[in-house]
């Protein structure tokens, strides 16, 4: 049996991006396709910086199920865990790109797209288990029979390797706020790591201060909380120390993506047993890249570009 570095499970789809950069939506004429959802970009990233990567999905039946099983193989994701289900829809998501902050989405879901129906008894439990990482996104437990999965996947990791939940909040994939708080804290205790941005903290804790909305979290199990700043950076603390640093200066495209840059990186330098430092200060440097890019999935960089950005910083 293959034991991959990074497995994800979730949410994929379809980015449909405009390729007139800083044009309202209903003016754009012309738009890209690229392979995206977050859990999915997330292993294109730990793909892109050398480790091996496999993601557990589903797509519908149709042409762009096929393209994202084709994407996968470009950027050599396993996808042996990736079915198409009849009479199910491919997830598509439009984007507004106005730098440097607006990138409203739009999503194009069914009542029950096929990324969340991902059941438990199809699960390869001992792969999950044996994963240097396994990477989940809160959306997956939005709905069953994903969330079902998605506890199962989490019983099969107890005692085994890093096990990082992204909270993800998409508050136009959940029936209501309070539903994505119950799930986050029914999970977050079944991690080693957390990993959100200053939103999604407080939406899982009540707490609006990152530093103290990653305290709370640490004190429900995970040994580290990642927190992404946007325009001011990154935090991580864990419950020997805390890691701040500043986002580095690169000219904005768009700044979906970034997370899932920032999150490929993360799992590369938990993997390598870097200090806490250095994996934040590379994982802040590759989610700036993306944001220089339009694209998620083709965006993300490999080592040598983040850790030029670095040396070019003075932060190598």
């Amino acid at each position: 049996m293959t034991a991959f570095d990074v497995i994800t499970i979730g949410r994929v789809g379809i980015d449909i991006y405009p390729l007139e950069i800083g044009v309202p939506l209903e003016e754009v004429t012309t738009f890209g396709r690229f392979l995206g959802g977050s859990p999915t970009n997330v292993a294109v990233a730990a793909a892109r910086l050398g480790r091996s990567a496999a993601v557990i999905t589903r797509t519908g039946d149709d042409p762009f199920g096929r393209f994202v099983r084709s994407a996968l193989a470009e950027y050599a994701v396993d996808g042996r865990w990736v079915a198409s289900l009849p009479g199910y829809q491919t997830p598509v998501v439009f984007c507004e790109a106005i730098p440097p902050e607006r990138f409203p989405l739009w999503y194009y879901r069914a009542d029950h797209p096929a990324d969340l129906e991902i059941r438990p008894d199809e699960l390869d439990l001992d792969a999950i288990a044996s994963a240097g990482v396994l990477w989940l996104s809160l959306t997956g437990f939005s709905q069953e029979p994903s969330r079902s999965a998605h506890v199962a996947a989490l019983d099969a990791r107890r005692g085994h390797g890093i096990t990082i939940l992204d909270l993800d909040y998409r508050p136009a994939l959940w029936r209501s706020p309070r539903e994505a708080t119950a799930a986050a804290l029914s999970a977050v205790p079944m991690v080693t790591v957390v990993v959100g941005n200053t939103g999604e903290l407080t939406m899982a804790t009540g707490v609006s201060d990152p530093d103290l909305a990653a305290e709370a979290l640490l004190g429900a199990g995970p040994e580290l909380v990642a927190v992404k700043l946007g325009s001011s950076g990154a935090l991580a603390r864990s419950r020997a120390e805390t890691v701040r640093v500043a986002a580095l200066p690169v000219e904005i495209v768009n700044g979906l993506g970034c997370g899932d840059g920032f999150g490929g990186a993360l799992c590369h330098g938990l993997l390598a047993g870097w200090d806490l430092g250095r994996i934040v200060r590379f994982a802040n440097a590759a989610g700036a890249i993306v944001a220089t890019r339009l694209a998620c999935a083709p965006a993300m960089p490999t080592t040598a570009e983040v850790e030029a950005l670095l040396a070019g910083s003075g932060d190598g």
